[in-house]
């Protein structure tokens, strides 16, 4: 595959992670009409949560897949079933039913992430990677972005439009899978492919740990952030999901800045150390804010929602690199199923702490989540000699 096809992979893999991430993570914004049904806040972020249980249950078993037969048509596959759901799920009336539908759609979905991320493995030199995978990763705000601007007008309309929108979308990128992606010819890892087992080592353990609790206040300002803004500061829907999905794109920007720092640095985990920093600094003006209940907050919730979401690709990156080509759908498999796990307990957890404390007590229980995740990402002398010391291979 010459050097044009392989930004046209990365093209579609975008535009295929888009489109499973607005439904698997652009449902909070549905969380206004499934409450105008008489659910609670936190019945309502239940079933918005019904995609990432999903995505928990299958991801490994796709990395698996991914490993073993490729990555094209297991992310096509998972993207049609999941569309076809989807598609279903909007002539779903029952709160249940429609649970069960986000639950297998999420189920389904999940071969975007272990997939896509291997691609660029195969295709993207370590020097070009971290740039390549923060695009990759942009996908996910942008997905985000896609549902904030879609979902409050469609709702409108009825929830069954809103559905069988998002359907129509995951299956279209499934079939511009199936008609642009092939198998890269090689994955690269490094001195991953020599070491065997990853896991005999801490590194990714700590990798993983590091991640899956910068999880915790990603999802909390990102999933209450649409009601925040209507409940709390009296912005209308019509114009917090535009200020939101412009959000979400500065998101996706931070990511592509942190993938070039990280190419340029020579480290994955210096800047995902100092940005898990960064995040805590600003949560902590964010709960200050809110207990004031001064317009700082709603600024400082502008900042969390870009800076909390700036490590994903960082980690995702170092995972797959540490790894190597052998086991990368594996350990990017469980990469993302310990963060969705932790990721389908907090959007309950924290409306149901929001509902009886209120927004600042639970941004101020989240700050202590980024410092912790900073003592936990592996430091450079841990590193040397392995395949994430990128400045001396």
């Amino acid at each position: 595959m010459g050097d044009g096809r392989r930004w046209v992979v990365l093209v579609v893999g975008m535009v295929a992670m888009a489109s499973g991430c607005a439904f698997q993570f652009g449902l909070p914004y549905l969380i206004p009409a499934l409450r105008a049904g008489g659910l609670s806040l936190g019945q309502a972020g239940l079933v918005a949560a019904c995609p990432t249980i999903g995505l928990v249950l299958t991801l490994a078993a796709w990395g698996a897949a991914a490993d073993r037969w490729g990555e094209r048509w297991v992310l096509a596959s998972g993207l049609g079933v999941g569309g076809l759901v989807l598609l279903g799920a909007s002539a779903v009336h029952g709160t249940v039913g429609l649970a069960v539908c986000f639950l297998v759609a999420g189920a389904a979905g999940a071969s975007a992430h272990a997939s896509s991320g291997r691609l660029i493995l195969g295709w993207f030199p370590a020097r070009e990677r971290g740039l390549a995978m923060g695009l990759r990763q942009t996908s996910l705000p942008l997905g985000v972005a896609l549902a904030a601007l879609l979902l409050p007008p469609l709702a409108a309309h009825g929830r069954s439009l809103a559905l069988a929108v998002l359907g129509a979308l995951s299956v279209a990128a499934a079939l511009l899978v199936v008609v642009l992606v092939r198998d890269p010819a090689r994955l690269g890892g490094g001195s991953g492919e020599k070491r065997g087992n990853p896991y005999r080592t801490p590194v990714l353990w700590r990798l993983h740990g590091a991640a899956t609790l910068l999880v915790v206040p990603q999802f909390t300002v990102s999933v209450f952030a649409f009601v925040f803004l209507v409940e709390e500061r009296g912005w209308s829907p019509s114009t917090a999901g535009p200020v939101l999905a412009g959000v979400q794109v500065a998101g996706a920007g931070a990511r592509l800045a942190a993938g070039w720092w990280s190419d340029r640095a020579g480290s994955r985990t210096v800047p995902m150390r100092r940005l898990a920093l960064t995040a805590a600094g600003v949560l902590a003006v964010l709960a200050a804010g809110a207990f004031a209940r001064s317009a700082a907050a709603t600024v400082a919730l502008m900042a969390a929602g870009v800076v909390t979401v700036s490590t994903n690709g960082l980690s995702f990156t170092a995972v797959a690199e540490y790894a190597g080509g052998s086991w990368a759908g594996r350990a990017l498999g469980v990469h993302t199923t310990v963060q969705n796990a932790v990721a389908a307990g907090v959007a309950p957890t924290a409306g149901a702490l929001i509902g009886v404390t209120g927004y600042a007590w639970a941004y101020a229980a989240v700050v202590a989540f980024p410092l912790v995740a900073a003592l936990v990402v592996p430091g450079p002398d841990s590193l040397r000699g392995t395949a994430l010391d990128l400045k001396g291979a």
